[in-house]
């Protein structure tokens, strides 16, 4: 809060909302959400990333918050110690002590998607049916189809 001569601190020129998020450790989240691919390998990282890190005052003994890919919880579940040996060596200190596991569901996902390709598949074949010249409407016909061909492999 004190300054030299009117010259603020640091502290005090930093916005409150990045200076709250600085006293909760959200740089270190940041550091590891930055090098995540490095510290825990690519393929542990196409599996899990982080969804949060809860720590005491001291930024010591926290806890890592990971989303996890339904059906690769049990991969995630054996290499715990390891990610947390990898997270603790990267910061030089215990930083974590503790993983919890968030599943996500990617199914739904995809079904959503699917879904809505089949809506906007729908919307475009009443559109072509509109159209009265026979010419335009086989051609179109044909490139919805190589489209989709092209878009399923």
């Amino acid at each position: 809060m004190y300054s030299i001569q009117g010259i603020k601190t640091v502290g005090n020129s930093l916005p409150k909302t990045i200076n709250k998020i600085l006293k909760k450790g959200g740089h270190n989240y940041s550091s590891i959400i930055n090098n995540w691919v490095e510290l825990v390998g690519k393929e542990t990282s196409l599996k899990c990333y982080p969804k949060s890190v809860k720590t005491n005052r001291e930024f010591k003994d926290g806890v890592l918050v990971l989303n996890v890919s339904h059906g690769d919880q049990l991969d995630i579940e054996y290499d715990k110690r390891n990610i947390i040996d990898k997270i603790n060596s990267f910061f030089g200190y215990n930083f974590i002590k503790q993983i919890k596991i968030s599943l996500i569901d990617n199914k739904i996902k995809i079904k959503n998607q699917n879904t809505l390709m089949h809506i906007k598949e729908k919307k475009l074949d009443n559109k072509i049916d509109q159209i009265e010249n026979l010419k335009i409407k086989k051609r179109l016909i044909e490139l919805a189809k190589q489209y989709e061909n092209k878009n399923n492999k």
